[in-house]
């Protein structure tokens, strides 16, 4: 994994981000803050067999992640082989449990590249994202949350939407997803012991997407190898002390012009849940979040 510069944490980082967001973003090009994006015809038009990389990051959803891991394992891919990238920070010791456990599982198609970073550089999720985008030997990457499930078909048929495609961003046109669940629902699993796990798609709804919000961002390797993940976007590459609220997706579809492209893709889902393990439990930010996303279902 190639080491991009990245910054220690700085008090006011939050209010800077707020600024460029609600201030710069409509004022400056955002050419100032990339490098030149390669040309469509300059980008590969790949068929047949792929090469994909899916990029997420894990801090106290050990839980979420046992989903995801295991839904390559229940559905090994054929059209496509894929490299699982995981950031995780070595202090998250449930988190390091389950990447250990399923490194030593074999997959066919299925390449593990689990990666221990210090929390600091995990809290700030662009940082990890840069880091795949410049180094990624892959054609695409997929940049997603460890809560999303890459369930049957999932993977080949993505592998077959991005036949012979140029454009820089796509996005599943649905997923299924969950009701907002609580700490005490039976998926929202917590053995000591890691192991592979399935879910019932009985339990979850279908729902449209109108563009490549956070987790379901699909980007031609191409372009992520040229300019990276807002590597010039300093307040986006600076480590925080505690999780921070992710607006680099939104910032990295501002550098590249685009809310990407709607592509069919079969098996995506999504475990919905109140409670944010990335914040400290019971703290006074994760109960306010808690009541907000409840308000919000």
């Amino acid at each position: 994994m190639k080491i991009t510069k990245t910054y220690p944490p700085r008090r006011y980082n939050q209010h800077a981000i707020q600024f460029f967001r609600l201030v710069m973003e409509k004022i400056l090009p955002p050419s100032w803050f990339r490098e030149a994006i390669p040309k469509k015809e300059d980008r590969k038009a790949l068929d047949g067999h792929l090469n994909l990389e899916i990029v997420s990051h894990c801090w106290g959803y050990g839980n979420m992640l046992t989903y995801q891991l295991s839904s390559f394992v229940n559905n090994p891919p054929t059209k496509a082989t894929v490299t699982v990238t995981v950031f995780y920070s070595e202090e998250d010791e449930k988190t390091k449990a389950v990447v250990e456990f399923f490194n030593n599982i074999a997959v066919e198609n299925v390449v593990w590249n689990f990666t221990a970073i210090s929390k600091e550089k995990l809290f700030r999720r662009g940082i990890g994202r840069n880091m795949a985008a410049r180094s990624t030997n892959a054609d695409w990457l997929w940049f997603t949350d460890c809560d999303i499930i890459f369930h049957e078909n999932c993977i080949d048929s993505l592998a077959d939407a991005l036949q012979g495609k140029q454009e820089i961003l796509y996005y599943p046109r649905t997923e299924c997803t969950t009701e907002m669940l609580t700490d005490d629902d039976p998926m929202l699993r917590k053995e000591s012991e890691p192991q592979v796990v399935d879910i019932s798609t009985e339990n979850f709804s279908q729902h449209s997407r109108d563009k490549a919000k956070g987790a379901f961002q699909i980007v031609h390797a191409d372009v992520a190898r040229a300019i990276g993940y807002c590597e010039k976007l300093k307040m986006f590459q600076t480590e925080d002390t505690r999780w921070r609220k992710t607006y680099e997706d939104t910032a990295f579809k501002w550098l590249i012009g685009s809310e990407g492209i709607p592509i069919d893709v079969d098996g995506v889902y999504q475990i919905r849940h109140v409670t944010k393990g990335r914040y400290a439990q019971d703290s006074s930010i994760s109960k306010v979040r808690s009541k907000i996303r409840r308000m919000q279902e």
